[in-house]
């Protein structure tokens, strides 16, 4: 059983890394990204989860919810920076 878990638990954990990592890469070579624009790009990611009625199945509500996890966490460590009473 604790097989099946791992592989849930390895896939969250790589695609909200590799999430983090692309956003942070991407602040910090496009000095046009606002912390309003990844603002923007997590409400759509809202959007597109709570419109799931066909079933993405188990793999892909993953990365969804890794996906989501890795921009709301960049966002608010950007926020936090900028003006530190945010957190």
């Amino acid at each position: 059983m604790s097989g099946s878990v791992d592989w849930r638990d390895v896939t969250y954990a790589q695609t909200f890394e590799q999430e983090v990592r692309g956003l942070e890469r991407r602040r910090e070579s496009d000095p046009g990204c606002r912390v309003e624009d990844l603002e923007g790009l997590l409400r759509h990611l809202y959007v597109m989860d709570g419109a799931d009625w066909t079933g993405r199945g188990e793999v892909q509500d993953i990365i969804m919810a890794a996906t989501i996890a890795a921009y709301e966490q960049v966002i608010a460590a950007w926020k936090a920076a900028i003006n530190p009473a945010w957190s």
